[in-house]
């Protein structure tokens, strides 16, 4: 396949140049696609263009911003498939994960698009003879939003929609590893309509880009997916400003198993958590905490289900798990899996490198909380499975961390699994499920380390991050 060069776009203008390479993770020969290295004059031209087009887009009904959207939907619908295999070319996912990733981004176009006719404020009464009142939702300006190579058309979109359908321009900077998925979002938002300068993408390192894009103060909102580290950082820039953040970062997820537990399930549940998308999700469960009764069996009944996620080309048949992102990804996942290893663990399956970006899935036992590979964040196909004496040691288990997005549990027992959901200190739980999935009209987002903890995204509550509300008086004489 040919190498696509892919611009920026600035005032509805291509911007071509070049700098970022990337190679297919499966097939590191193949150059995949070429961006620009953008430095801090496309920000400031993507930004000013931005604010030159916010004043239009906002005084533009709802309802018309949602039909934009809604053809959008149509038109990516129509190359879903084009999508979902440069998708896999850039990030290694499997191609039935990136359809599945290209299907809810058309799908989160049409919950947004729908949102337009739906998008206004409250009529409250008010202490005055001959008054009403009334709330109105207003776009809060220049919105940056800065994304992760992990969902790279799935996690644009659903910043986009509620950004576009708010009201708001956008500069939107995607990850330098994957520029070819943001191009099909942004030709389907070109061709059905979208303003010159409504939206705005700058290629290029969080270093230069970002770093610009978050210490603008024209910007007023900066959303942004990635590291708790650069999470952290952005978070403190813009509240420095003064400017609203939204801040989605690490997790450390747990997947409770308890003695009533059906192992078998329990164990395809874990390896599709952990295993599946590489383990490359913030949701992904990279550590299971089993009550003693089931530990040893659920042990073996994982390093089992582990086989059958054998790496390879996302886009060869029967691939169930892809290669890991890039080589500094790898690098990362076995200086993690052989610290365990001095730490004591068993590798109960997996561990090696077969070749090229490819790394079997790996199981580990044996370990204490406090072992790095049950604290920290390891981002790829690393399972560490440890004890807990019961329910509550378990619940103070998942407790036990700086992060708190996601976790689940494992029982037939319906009063376990409501003291878990009620106790556990994280912002999404699941029953019987992989930690991994959201349903897009469910509100998404975590505690701690994992989030700003202030608005979330996904559903009809992702527009109050893009939106604030103005109360207007009105009165007459009788």
């Amino acid at each position: 396949m040919s190498t696509v060069q892919i611009p920026n776009l600035i005032a509805g203008e291509e911007v071509a140049g070049d700098g970022l390479e990337r190679y297919n993770p499966a097939d590191p020969a193949e150059l995949v696609a070429v961006a620009p290295a953008s430095g801090t004059e496309a920000v400031d031209a993507a930004v000013a263009a931005a604010a030159k087009a916010q004043l239009g887009w906002a005084a533009l009904p709802a309802p018309a911003r949602g039909a934009i959207l809604l053809d959008a939907a149509e038109i990516l619908r129509g190359r879903h498939e084009e999508a979902a295999r440069d998708l896999v070319r850039e990030e290694g996912k499997t191609l039935t994960e990136a359809r599945g990733e290209v299907r809810r981004a058309i799908d989160v176009l049409r919950f947004f698009g729908s949102e337009g006719w739906r998008l206004g404020g409250q009529v409250l009464p008010s202490s005055l003879p001959d008054t009403m009142v009334h709330t109105r939702r207003e776009p809060v300006g220049v919105v940056g939003l800065i994304t992760p190579w992990n969902f790279p058309i799935a996690i644009p979109t659903w910043k986009l929609a509620p950004a576009l359908i708010g009201g708001n321009a956008v500069v939107l900077k995607p990850a330098e590893l994957t520029p070819l998925s943001t191009r099909h979002l942004t030709e389907a938002l070109l061709r059905a309509g979208l303003p010159a300068g409504v939206l705005n993408v700058v290629h290029g390192s969080g270093a230069v880009v970002g770093e610009a894009l978050v210490r603008d103060p024209r910007v007023a909102a900066v959303s942004f997916t990635g590291s708790t580290r650069v999470g952290m950082h952005i978070e403190r820039v813009v509240q420095e400003r003064r400017g609203r953040v939204q801040v989605e970062m690490g997790g450390k997820n747990a997947l409770v198993v308890l003695d009533d537990a059906d192992v078998e399930q329990a164990a395809r549940i874990a390896a599709a958590g952990g295993f599946g998308l590489t383990g490359q999700a913030c949701t992904a469960s990279s550590r299971v905490i089993c009550t003693p009764g089931v530990y040893d069996e659920f042990v073996a009944a994982l390093a089992k289900e582990a086989a059958h996620y054998r790496p390879g080309d996302g886009l060869a048949e029967g691939t169930l798990m892809g290669p890991v992102v890039s080589e500094q990804q790898l690098a990362t996942v076995t200086a993690a899996i052989e610290q365990a290893r001095a730490e004591g663990a068993t590798v109960a399956a997996g561990g090696e490198t077969p070749e090229g970006l490819m790394l079997a899935p790996t199981v580990l036992s044996g370990l204490g909380q406090e072992s790095t590979a049950a604290r920290q964040e390891i981002f790829g196909p690393v399972v560490a499975v440890l004890s807990a004496a019961d329910l509550d040691e378990a619940i103070n288990l998942v407790n036990d961390s700086r992060y708190g997005l996601a976790a689940g549990i494992c029982t037939r027992s319906l009063a376990a699994a409501q003291r878990f959901a009620a106790a556990v200190r994280v912002g999404v739980v699941k029953v019987n499920r992989p930690t991994t999935g959201l349903d897009l009209n469910v509100p998404f987002g975590g505690v701690g380390d994992s989030s700003s903890n202030t608005f979330r995204e996904q559903g009809a509550v992702a527009v109050d991050f893009y939106t604030w509300s103005k109360s207007v008086y009105l009165g007459w004489e009788s």
